[in-house]
């Protein structure tokens, strides 16, 4: 399950329950506008979804950081395993996989609409980016599952196997 999710006391998690957590999209945006902006704002738009993600696995090392300062049984350090799976996680799952996608969606798009068509460029580029951003609805859902299951099968049982040889 998405480390985000965890809402001692049922407040806000801005980073999923505000506008905030729309930041998490924008290198996706970007890799949809690649073909009619300079790659620079590409980057810029990795550059807002990377801090997105730094600013939630330090959101959710503080939080664990004060439930553990209250006495409620935590692992050893709950503060890294916190701030190391949302990190991981929301890298994978905001970050690197559904950019690629989205990438690889436009790109194939734009060469797809290369070969098959004789719109002019301008128009093939702005359909490419009509189906990248169209796309981004539809991969969220099964990156973040697939994010759960690979994290599930690897990093969190290490943090399992640590908690039973305690």
């Amino acid at each position: 399950m998405d480390p985000s999710e965890d809402k001692p006391g049922g407040t806000v998690d801005i980073y999923r329950d505000t506008w905030v957590r729309f930041l998490g999209y924008a290198n996706e945006v970007g890799e949809a506008f690649r073909a009619l902006v300079p790659v620079g704002v590409v980057w810029g738009s990795y550059a807002v979804a990377t801090a997105y993600v730094t600013a939630d696995a330090v959101d959710k090392g503080k939080k664990a950081a004060l439930v553990s300062a209250r006495g409620q049984p935590r692992p050893d350090h709950p503060v890294a395993v916190a701030v190391v799976d949302t990190f991981v996680w929301q890298a994978l799952a905001s970050v690197i996989i559904p950019g690629f996608t989205i990438n690889r969606v436009c790109a194939a798009s734009l060469y797809t609409l290369r070969k098959t068509t004789r719109w002019p460029l301008a128009v093939r580029k702005w359909t490419t980016t009509a189906i990248g951003l169209s796309t981004i609805p539809f991969i969220i859902t099964p990156i973040d599952r697939s994010v759960d299951f690979l994290l599930d099968s690897s990093l969190r049982k290490i943090y399992n196997e640590e908690e039973k040889h305690k």
